[in-house]
């Protein structure tokens, strides 16, 4: 029987809410795919992966039970070692060692849809494993600045190893216009970093020819989807919505529009 106890609220997340820490436990509601993330969590425990959180079980208020993994987060206001290159560079390592411990699960069939409007059009992108799709500074647990573990699986659907780098990309390149970006990421060289991650986490020749133009596929539905998410699920979604998070979506797909070319020039020099 998993115990109760003081809880600590867990700040920081933009869209979980009611997140707390229980001893050495975190307790959260279950997300949209809760029954995968258990499934996916059980599986990294029995493969031996060390880097994510171990499953406990359902709390007697029906909250998932993690493990509580020690260690630094980035969250908000960012530190000064946001831009750090080594701390990157971890990152991408550890979510290749992720992708590579979990593909082994395969793809499952028959999952809830996600919640996203009607009608987007189907990406040419077959999913190859289980990814995390959500590796932003938060979700990321730093030991003697390095990446030791991935939290916060709520995202997890199965993708292509092209998509997962995309939101590797995304969060530690990072992508997007600089006046949008924390100060601290502002002014670097995105094409280097671009392709320090690349060759940091393995991408393979192929997929870096086409991780541009899927990263702009992607943005576009991005906007769709958090303008969707905002209105039918309020909460978080609503709040980042109001705060502006489109109006960066949309500056983020005409950076992208402009700067693929170099981006992918980079990734493949």
């Amino acid at each position: 029987m998993i115990e109760d106890g003081e809880e600590i609220p867990l700040l920081g997340g933009d869209v979980t809410e009611g997140l707390v820490r229980v001893g050495d436990t975190v307790r959260r509601p279950p997300g949209e795919r809760a029954e995968l993330v258990r499934e996916v969590l059980l599986y990294l425990e029995k493969a031996g992966f060390e880097g994510a959180p171990r499953y406990l079980g359902i709390d007697s208020k029906g909250r998932q039970t993690l493990t509580y993994v020690e260690g630094e987060v980035a969250g908000r206001p960012r530190p000064p070692w946001i831009a750090d290159e080594d701390r990157m560079l971890s990152v991408a390592r550890l979510l290749r060692a992720y992708d590579d411990a979990i593909e082994p699960y395969g793809v499952p069939e028959n999952l809830p849809a996600p919640i996203e409007p009607p009608g987007l059009p189907d990406l040419d992108d077959p999913p190859e494993l289980v990814g995390h799709q959500d590796v932003t500074p938060e979700n990321v647990v730093f030991r003697e600045g390095r990446a030791y573990a991935l939290i916060d699986f709520d995202l997890a659907r199965p993708v292509s190893r092209a998509r997962e780098f995309v939101n590797l990309m995304l969060w530690w390149a990072p992508l997007g216009a600089d006046g949008d970006l924390d100060p601290e990421l502002r002014g670097l060289d995105r094409p280097r970093r671009c392709r320090m991650l690349a060759d940091a986490y393995g991408l393979s020749v192929a997929d870096r020819a086409r991780v541009l133009p899927l990263a702009i596929a992607l943005n576009d539905r991005a906007w769709h989807t958090m303008k969707y998410r905002a209105e039918t699920l309020g909460g978080g979604w609503q709040r980042m919505w109001t705060e502006g998070v489109g109006d960066q979506i949309r500056h983020r797909q005409t950076w992208l529009e402009q700067t693929a070319d170099s981006l992918t020039t980079a990734l493949l020099s």
